[in-house]
């Protein structure tokens, strides 16, 4: 179902790291001069990805802009997504495992290799947001080539693309702070948003919302009811729809008294959106698949129990703020706090979100705002509501936002959690097959144009919101998955233009986006379409005429990781040439 709509402080300073041996002659060259507002690259969105592509762009000789709306670079690492998203460790490599190294010796430089920050780093892979934010800007600080411009609003009206010829030749944007109009002129193009602003307002075809079970044969495809670890329930259709997986905010909370603070009544407090959460506190009443297991007298007793005050005991449930998110621990005594997937109301606002990925930023930031009142109003809830158990206010009390984390914006992310927007009709469609093994004990379908390796499962959150009878929300799904490749067409664009690749909103169903959109993945697809772009401008060719093997080779000096075996080693003298012969392996 694509549609072509179409409403659509410069860093520098040498880097401390040396470029990888034999790359800086793979591209022996420096650009073109050119003039202050013309670029090699401009990529739009200070994501991940987008900062990645800027960097591996900038350690090939290319100039680069990199716009982003908001004061404040590095998306959701940055804004509380500190527990890393990946299965396989080890299997994303490139610029994604350089951040991960220096995440860790973030930690161990500033406290100690045996302190308790270091040991709860997981290894880099876990890290608070100022962290990340802070890891991020020394990637940028140390590539010369690259301008930052925060505070740049992009909007995807047609009008703010110069095209001709099949090239994009110039972008407008909006000075947040100055409120003038600012263009700059480019050779090659990325759109590194969360939103797909850049593909919209280039005509590009893209897709919204859920295909059915019927057209790609997709586990978990369309409409579908399922207890998480169990399988599918009642009202499960399999049917396609509009409908857009949920945003939240991924918080960073503490216990620690010593840097928690105490979370406020929002302005705009609405008890009744949350009133469902009392009896499903006091009862034990969940979503796991350990529900469908209780017997009537158990579920009986659970409700003599909760008349009379006492705490339920149901397997598996969830216990204290737990209700309210999952979270993970990260160094400082501080937790990633995410949307828990056994509750039936939680951080996530299912069904509002619908318009946002294609509404202008007047709408999105108003959708924002009430995202965040949502929120805090949920912990509000817990923690003051005379209705629920006393018990479970005082443990939901215990929490508070950290004091350190966004002073500038009541130590509340700045960005929400957009896990889903228009996603690009590119030259390939990722597919939940790709994630998964043809056979059973064999590794899923091998993509001999792979620009990374990646692995987590097949997740997307709930569309919609609770309904009567249901045993979850519908859309809250996991599927298991296997190690797989991802193709450089899935950042192609299926359409003339020349110089222009995705690496954020990626060409995928909404099945198979739900394993793309992994930051991990985001920072591979990035550093790829980075690399793809300054080859292109280095040959002066179309994207559709660049060669794989010059890519790939490119990629695997950088070290990436183009297909994961167990106990790859990047050192090893034959790494590339392993690498290529087993991508041609059948």
């Amino acid at each position: 179902m694509p549609t072509t709509r179409r409403h659509f402080l410069k860093v520098s300073g040498l880097s401390s790291l040396a470029l990888t041996a034999g790359l800086s002659e793979l591209h022996a060259g420096s650009s073109t001069l050119l003039a202050d507002n013309e670029y090699d690259l401009i990529i739009v969105g200070g994501t991940p990805g987008g900062i990645m592509a800027a960097v591996a762009a900038s350690r090939m000789e290319k100039k680069s802009l990199l716009l982003e709306r908001t004061a404040h670079i590095g998306g959701l690492p940055a804004n509380g997504l500190g527990a890393t998203d990946i299965a396989t460790r080890g299997a994303t490599g490139g610029l994604f495992l350089e951040f991960v190294n220096r995440i860790k010796a973030h930690y161990v430089a500033k406290y100690g290799a045996d302190s308790q920050q270091a040991k709860d780093c997981a290894d880099g892979y876990h890290f608070e947001p100022s962290a990340a934010a802070k890891i991020f800007n020394d990637f940028l600080k140390e590539s010369p080539n690259v301008t930052v411009m925060t505070m740049r609003q992009f909007d995807f009206e047609a009008e703010n693309l110069t095209i001709q010829n099949n090239r994009i030749q110039g972008i407008r944007v909006l000075n947040r702070t100055t409120k003038k109009p600012e263009t700059y002129q480019g050779r090659f193009f990325l759109d590194a948003t969360y939103e797909g602003d850049l593909i919209a307002a280039a005509g590009v075809p893209f897709f919204l919302g859920r295909e059915g079970k019927s057209e790609y044969g997709e586990v978990g495809a369309g409409r579908v009811y399922k207890y998480w670890a169990g399988s599918e329930g009642p009202g499960s259709t399999f049917a396609g729809d509009n409908a857009v997986q949920s945003y939240n905010y991924r918080l960073c909370v503490t216990n620690d008294p010593k840097i928690r603070v105490k979370i406020q009544k929002p302005a705009n407090y609405n008890r009744q959106e949350y009133v469902s959460l009392i009896n499903d506190v006091k009862t034990g009443h969940y979503t796991g698949v350990a529900m469908s297991k209780l017997t009537d007298a158990q579920k009986a007793e659970n409700e003599r129990n909760a008349k009379a005050g006492v705490r339920p005991n149901v397997p598996g449930m969830p216990k204290g703020i737990a209700w309210l998110t999952n979270m993970v621990k990260l160094p400082n005594g501080k937790n990633d706090g995410n949307n828990q997937h056994h509750a039936f109301i939680s951080t996530d606002l299912p069904e509002e979100n619908w318009p946002y990925p294609t509404s202008g930023w007047e709408w999105r930031d108003r959708f924002a705002q009430r995202l965040r009142e949502y929120t805090e109003g949920l912990f509000y809830f817990a923690q003051n509501d005379s209705e629920l158990p006393e018990w479970f206010r005082k443990e939901c009390l215990e929490w508070g936002w950290a004091k350190d984390e966004y002073t500038d914006n009541g130590h509340f992310p700045r960005q929400l959690y957009v896990r889903e927007g228009r996603r690009m009709k590119g030259k390939y469609i990722f597919k939940a097959q790709d994630a998964q093994p043809v056979k059973p004990g064999e590794r899923p379908p091998l993509h001999a144009d792979s620009i990374t390796a990646s692995h987590y499962a097949l997740d997307s959150h709930a569309v919609r919101k609770r309904e009567p009878g249901r045993i979850h929300l519908d859309g809250f799904i996991s599927y298991p998955s296997a190690v797989y490749t991802v193709p450089f067409r899935v950042i192609v664009p299926d359409s003339p233009l020349e110089n222009l690749l995705a690496p954020v909103p990626a060409s995928a169903t909404h099945i198979g986006f739900s394993t793309l959109r992994m930051e991990p993945c985001w920072m591979a697809l990035g550093q790829a379409a980075g690399t793809a772009a300054a080859l292109c401008v280095q040959k002066s060719q179309s994207v559709h005429d660049l060669s794989i093997a010059d890519l790939q080779k490119s990629l695997l000096l950088q070290k990436a990781i183009l297909i994961y075996s167990k106990g790859i080693n990047t050192a090893d003298a034959n790494f590339e040439a392993n690498q290529l012969a087993a991508l041609q392996a059948k």
